[in-house]
């Protein structure tokens, strides 16, 4: 899917500032104006959780190429809707950089950016050891979070507008031992709620999924029996179900199907329009998927962040609101780009979806970066290279 409009999906006052400016330089071949400059050095940055205002960094923002290009990607589902909002808003301020991204799942992202088809790569699931050692020699690849989302169980129950879960149901449903919604198991967690008399189709994802790793990082925390037979990862052998084929697969399958239960990113819950359960939390309160319930269990853990960026699902925050499967989403990034003029457009993007870009997050399903996090990535974006010179010194 090649994005080339300039529709906005969102509201944004800089994006005003940034189309004028771009508007305002009349060639391609040209430098970016004065204007453009101070627009960009004037980019607001991250908005953390708690409404401050921190700054981004002390060097001027970085420009996008005056030439034409095309930035291919590919890889995770979870943060389609995300992606295609920010590609859409960039190239309506930029015209002349296009992003190609194909949303066919984080195994497929790392895989594509380790055989280097593509420009960039995106997994919600951080790469593995035997992944990175895997890298053809010389390679480096940087991780950049972009956003934290809710991994929520959904469902399709007539006349069951709320339902609560707590792990050992979850668990029970997706090893095969809790197989009809009226199980007891279920109904003592649902007090006053008649659950019909109906068998449970287990949906789940078929391809190689960083929702699929967040999911499973909870049933591995949760349940030994989970832990001992199946464990955790992009990828596992299902007791039981059927496959669907991403984020969106899975969310048809379950509207389609009375029954059935799912797990999916908590956007593609709100787009599809379908109920998603409440789960119990580590504080024993049952709390539904929402941006809110992720910014606490990120804002919680955010001092255990690591350095290399790599952090695992985040299971069973402490904190009564916290939501208990949420999970980073990751940009996968050359750490020297071969080709300048698509290592400045994607320099420049990713400056300006750690800053301005946060701020469009919260109205589609996902939350922002702790603005902790959002400084080390754009700190980190200084060590992004061409030809053996910053790209963004």
């Amino acid at each position: 899917m090649t994005i080339s409009s300039p529709k906005r999906l969102g509201a944004l006052i800089l994006a005003g500032t940034f189309a004028f400016a771009a508007c305002s330089n009349s060639g391609a071949t040209t430098a970016p104006s004065v204007a453009a400059s101070q627009a960009a050095s004037a980019a607001p940055s991250a908005a953390p959780s708690d409404g401050s205002s921190p700054a981004a960094s002390m060097a001027a923002a970085p420009l996008p190429p005056t030439a034409a290009v095309t930035l291919q990607g590919a890889g995770a589902t979870f943060p389609k809707a995300l992606y295609e909002s920010w590609f859409q808003t960039f190239t309506g301020l930029y015209s002349n950089v296009l992003f190609d991204y194909q949303a066919n799942g984080s195994g497929a992202g790392i895989k594509a950016i380790t055989q280097q088809t593509v420009d960039f790569g995106a997994s919600d699931a951080a790469m593995k050891d035997a992944e990175i050692a895997a890298l053809p020699s010389g390679t480096k690849i940087l991780h950049f979070p972009t956003a934290l989302g809710a991994v929520v169980m959904i469902y399709n129950l007539p006349n069951t507008p709320k339902l609560q879960l707590d792990s050992a149901n979850v668990a029970g449903i997706y090893l095969g031992t809790i197989k009809n919604w009226h199980d007891p198991a279920i109904a003592a967690n649902n007090p006053g709620i008649t659950l019909p008399d109906l068998a449970i189709l287990v949906v789940h994802r078929s391809d190689g999924s960083g929702t699929t790793n967040a999911f499973t990082s909870y049933l591995d925390t949760v349940d030994p029996t989970w832990h001992s037979s199946v464990g955790k990862g992009k990828d596992v052998k299902w007791p039981t179900g059927v496959g669907a084929s991403g984020n969106d697969g899975v969310a048809t399958a379950v509207k389609q199907t009375p029954g059935a239960i799912g797990y999916v990113e908590l956007s593609y819950a709100t787009t599809a329009k379908i109920d998603s359960a409440y789960l119990k939390n580590a504080d024993g309160n049952y709390v539904a998927g929402s941006t809110d319930g992720v910014t606490a269990a990120a804002d919680a853990a955010v001092k255990d962040f690591p350095a290399d960026f790599r952090q695992a699902p985040i299971i069973n925050g402490a904190g009564p609101t916290t939501y208990p499967i949420a999970s980073y989403t990751y940009l996968l990034v050359y750490e020297n780009q071969a080709d300048a003029t698509k290592g400045q457009a994607l320099v420049s993007f990713i400056y300006w979806a750690l800053t301005a870009g946060q701020s469009s997050e919260a109205a589609i399903g996902y939350a922002p970066l702790p603005a902790a996090v959002a400084q080390q990535a754009l700190t980190q974006l200084h060590l992004v290279t061409t030809g053996g010179a910053p790209i963004w010194p």
